[in-house]
């Protein structure tokens, strides 16, 4: 499961206009927003479909530093019993002790432990995925989609981030990997995220 390990996300490079250049003055702290925020997995049955799910109810931050993005960092947190995924049999068994065992308080989360720039708008961010209790490594490939004062009526000029991530885990790193290889080790993540600065 190489997207939620603590969820890799190039969250902390994302308040500049592009992730190399110093737009802001000094450094931001970015508070997620849960209700623009998911991460949604994808994986083969029986290598006869692809299902979905997705996880919401975020908290976290993001910290950034415009004149060195590379220092910064994200924290990210998610209740485990926020995963959906449509059929209400398959949710109550993927909490079960044959995959992630949940129970109330039971989280993933996500903290970074680097960040490479890669190009204007792109990054790679490196962190610690726990998932039913155990820590993979896992490098969310990220996109910032936007960064800078927004002026939309709802968000009043409030200083924002936005941005895409993917990666790809394997449930069996988080002693989750039950019914493989029928059903597929690998879960393919898209994470979205939108993040907004302390308005006052």
């Amino acid at each position: 499961m190489k997207l939620i390990k603590n969820t890799a996300v190039t969250l902390a490079t994302l308040a500049a206009t592009s992730f190399g250049s110093a737009a802001l003055a000094e450094s931001e702290t970015y508070t997620l927003d849960p209700s623009h925020s998911q991460v949604s997995f994808s994986y083969t049955h029986l290598g006869m479909s692809t299902t979905f799910g997705m996880f919401s109810g975020f908290e976290g931050e993001i910290n950034f530093d415009p004149e060195a993005p590379e220092a910064g960092s994200v924290s990210v947190s998610i209740p485990t019993l926020a995963m959906f995924t449509g059929w209400e049999a398959r949710d109550s068994h993927f909490q079960s002790d044959d995959f992630l065992g949940s129970a109330e308080g039971d989280l993933v989360t996500f903290t970074s432990t680097g960040i490479e720039v890669t190009g204007e708008d792109t990054a790679i961010i490196t962190g610690d995925l726990t998932v039913n209790g155990q820590v993979a490594e896992v490098a969310l490939d990220t996109k910032m989609n936007y960064a800078g004062a927004h002026p939309s009526p709802r968000m009043n000029g409030v200083p924002a981030v936005g941005f895409t991530a993917t990666a790809q885990i394997l449930r069996s790193d988080f002693g989750a990997g039950a019914f493989a290889p029928f059903v597929s080790d690998e879960l393919d993540l898209v994470i979205s995220i939108e993040a907004t600065a302390d308005a006052s």
